[in-house]
């Protein structure tokens, strides 16, 4: 369910990207799933199109959903991948820390930390 704030400071674009955003991230949207129209959910939510349409636009952007012409927008699996991706990249990590003896709870601070600082994207 999406629910729009009127009174928030956050654009109601912003709001909808990240609702649906968080639930394509919690599974609450299996890949796969057809989301409404832009009309329909603009209608539903009382929201203009081009307000639906941006969020849209973004998720795809994103790589969280696909727009397949006429049939619509549908999540995408690119999330999914995404997961998996830093699964194995975890894991990596994992054995890296296990062979240079550092302790997990040093481990687990090293990667708060490059995470509060941000990485530079890596291709």
């Amino acid at each position: 369910m999406i629910v729009i704030d009127s009174a928030s400071p956050v654009p109601p674009f912003e709001q909808l990207r990240a609702q649906l955003a968080g639930q394509i991230q919690e599974r609450t949207l299996a890949v796969g799933t057809r989301l409404p129209t832009i009309r329909r959910l603009a209608a539903d939510l009382g929201l203009a199109v081009n307000t639906v349409g941006r969020a849209y636009r973004e998720l795809e952007e994103a790589g969280l959903i696909e727009t397949r012409g006429p049939a619509g927008s549908f999540v995408s699996a690119a999330g999914e991948q995404g997961r998996e991706r830093a699964r194995r990249a975890a894991a990596e990590y994992a054995a890296v820390i296990a062979g240079l003896g550092i302790d997990p709870a040093e481990a687990l601070h090293i990667v708060q930390a490059a995470l509060t600082r941000g990485v530079p994207k890596v291709s």
